[in-house]
């Protein structure tokens, strides 16, 4: 398996792409990380995760690095701040384009972790792609509506409290900082993720486009979409499915939750449903034979 780092240069910033492959002409696959994270959560230093995996399973993998996350540059700072659109009206273009550039195509596959997958979706509803063949989401979800004490802590008393604090105060969420997550936000991004988590319609916070009503009218391609048994707060299967209604519930939507309970070796959580070391022969291989079955 070969990796490389591919890197995109705007006129006041960088965006990173990581590429794994072991052949060339291989079908695509195109990854998108969440918020207060980057693109290594697909990934590790010593070659294992979900983009590895595909890689060397024949699919030619590309991970993004939203604005200002993982090696794409400038890092969010009191100056260096920016909005959520920014991640789907100009990054993932970008990036698209730059995979089209390498492989003469549009990706066949896009798959997101978390917010990721709002980011996707929100691209979809205003462009078309027709080159997509299918979706996966890893724990992706739009609001959060759920109710118990890890939601209470985590979302309510955490992110809407003292995050919102962090961000209003120092003019970015220092997240690696207080250890929250795997990359800093910047600010404006942070509190529009925020009202969109919030809310029980999908507009945008500029003009009112209908993000959910765009996307009930079009043909979206079969999206499997899975969580964690263990994600009580994050990801949890009920808001999870509740963003496939949102998009238009179709007949080739999946939904699966990866518990013990359902046959797998765990109660995954939010984030090692992609880093826990039995990933790759509990649910890795299932995701796989989904993709080519497509």
């Amino acid at each position: 398996m070969q990796s490389e780092s591919l890197f995109i240069e705007k006129e006041n910033y960088q965006l990173h792409l990581k590429r794994f492959y072991t052949t060339e002409n291989a079908p695509s696959v195109f990854l998108v990380h969440g918020s207060i994270e980057d693109g290594k959560i697909f990934y590790s230093k010593s070659g294992k995760g979900f983009a590895p995996f595909l890689a060397e399973n024949g699919f030619d993998v590309f991970v993004a690095d939203l604005r200002g996350r993982g090696k794409s540059k400038p890092h969010p700072s009191r100056e260096n701040n920016f909005g959520m659109a920014s991640a789907f009206e100009e990054d993932i273009p970008d990036f698209i384009a730059k995979i089209k550039s390498i492989t003469g195509k549009e990706p066949d596959h896009w798959v997101s972790h978390s917010w990721g997958g709002v980011h996707l979706m929100a691209y979809l509803a205003k462009n078309e792609a027709p080159n997509l063949k299918s979706m996966v989401f890893f724990g992706s979800k739009r609001d959060i509506r759920v109710r118990n004490f890890k939601k209470l802590l985590i979302v309510d008393l955490l992110w809407f409290g003292f995050c919102t604090f962090l961000a209003k105060t120092k003019g970015y969420l220092p997240a690696r900082q207080y250890k929250i997550g795997s990359s800093d936000e910047a600010k404006d991004y942070f509190l529009e993720v925020n009202k969109w988590v919030r809310s029980r319609e999908w507009k945008d916070l500029r003009d009112g486009f209908d993000y959910a009503d765009a996307l009930q009218t079009k043909a979206v391609p079969p999206i499997l979409s899975i969580t964690g048994a263990n994600d009580m707060q994050i990801g949890h299967p009920v808001d999870c499915k509740r963003l496939l209604k949102e998009i238009g519930d179709q007949d080739n939507f999946t939904f699966k939750v990866i518990g013990k309970k359902q046959g797998y070796k765990h109660d995954y959580d939010h984030i090692n449903l992609l880093t826990h070391r039995d990933a790759k022969a509990d649910h890795f291989r299932e995701v796989l034979e989904w993709l080519k079955s497509i």
